[in-house]
């Protein structure tokens, strides 16, 4: 086998204007600047995007004007761009399809899943790549379907790559990630090939896996303050004349600082919360740095997370860029018995556990019709919430809102 070389990165989300902050559109934009610029340093045969390029499936032109401009470099360096899409870029409908699928008729990148086999192949690689499916169901029912249609032909006499954006269900990387959901069982990936490249897990990571290994390249800049310590970058690939993959770590400079600030303040006054959040915010304080406090604790009674002056806390810093609280405070309204009773019932229906417990939240605000009536939404966004349907999520507060 003819040694060769390959740059695995994912998760780039360009666009993303995090915070409505154009300062951080311009952040992903030269995240993804310096992936390229590095990539023309290590001159690799080929690249994978292995989803999640862009932040929305519908790009702004700005956007979209620099993704072309920097995947314009690669195709001029000869070094041909492989894709599949994320949860953030898949396609939004039939009708209107993914805007990788234009980018692949520019000759910009080659978007896998669209093409015939959803592979690519070149000297002694193969390539095959899916589209993403969001929700363990899609996944269960779409997948098996894809690789039916589309069969994948990993060959022995070659080193073969699967390329996914998905979360798979491996036991040594879904307990260090226990606030995600895996979209997919182990035994529905295929067997067969020598490199799984994986997107959407934003800690990069390298595990065995059906012979071969399991690596996510981890994201390229900061998208939830939980990525925040994570240092961002993506893979060089160097497989050598007996198959085997040797994997370098390329860590970016570029990506903007964050600062979380962590406390419990369990048993404090609202006020008595932001006068300790300001202080340490101050202290923080760092030119250009994102500084995320997170308040946690359980208030005393009678206080309310509302009291807690997050506008204070926000303009505590002078040389930050933005400073965004996060609240978690819990009120005393419910108390640990009331949980208990309500969640403790093992034989009882967890959806009706968990109605009970939203009756009881939202009761201490509103009368019993409308506390039970935001507890039956609450329940009901759950379920799109967990499958990523940002759009239905939107459209139905919406009509909670219209019904006043």
């Amino acid at each position: 086998m003819r040694p060769f070389s390959f740059v695995h990165a994912a998760d780039l989300h360009l666009g993303y204007e995090q915070y409505n902050l154009k300062a951080r559109r311009e952040d992903f934009v030269r995240a993804f600047e310096e992936v390229v610029e590095k990539t023309l340093e290590l001159k690799p045969d080929f690249m994978i995007l292995a989803g999640d390029v862009f932040h929305h499936a519908r790009p702004a032109n700005v956007t979209l004007e620099n993704a072309i401009r920097n995947l314009g470099r690669l195709r001029k360096a000869g070094i041909p761009v492989l894709t599949v899409d994320g949860s953030h870029d898949r396609a939004p409908n039939i009708v209107t399809g993914t805007i990788l699928n234009p980018l692949d008729t520019a000759g910009l990148l080659y978007h896998l899943p669209r093409h015939e086999g959803a592979s690519w192949r070149s000297g002694d690689c193969y390539v095959y790549g899916i589209p993403n499916f969001r929700s363990r169901r899609e996944a269960e029912e779409g997948l098996p379907a894809f690789l039916d249609i589309k069969k994948p032909k990993p060959d022995p006499s070659r080193f073969n790559i699967f390329v996914f954006h998905m979360a798979i269900d491996v036991p040594a990387i879904m307990r260090s990630h226990p606030r995600m959901e895996a979209e997919a069982t182990a035994d529905l990936i295929p067997e067969g090939f020598n490199y799984y490249a994986g997107g959407h897990i934003h800690t990069p990571w390298q595990v065995p896996f059906k012979g071969g290994l399991l690596a996510y390249s981890g994201c390229t800049e900061t998208v939830s303050y939980e990525d925040a310590e994570v240092k961002k970058g993506f893979y060089y690939v160097e497989v050598d004349g007996d198959g085997e993959p040797f994997l370098t770590r390329i860590e970016l400079e570029s990506p903007r600082k964050f600062i979380v600030l962590e406390d419990d303040y369990s048993g404090l006054t609202p006020s008595r919360i932001t006068e300790l959040a300001v202080e340490a915010v101050r202290r923080a304080d760092e030119p250009g740095a994102v500084i995320i406090p997170i308040l946690r604790g359980v208030l005393p009674a009678e206080s309310t997370r509302r009291e807690i002056d997050l506008a204070k806390i926000r303009s505590a810093a002078e040389r930050a860029l933005v400073v965004r609280p996060v609240v978690q405070m819990r009120e005393t309204g419910i108390s640990d018995e009331v949980i208990r009773a309500i969640f403790e019932g093992g034989a009882r229906d967890l959806k009706a556990r968990a109605l009970e417990f939203f009756i009881e939240f939202f009761s201490q605000r509103y009368p019993r019709e409308e506390a039970e009536r935001n507890a039956k939404l609450a329940l009901s966004l759950l379920s799109p919430l967990r499958e990523g349907d940002d759009e239905k999520v939107r459209r139905m507060l919406e009509e909670r809102l219209l019904e006043g």
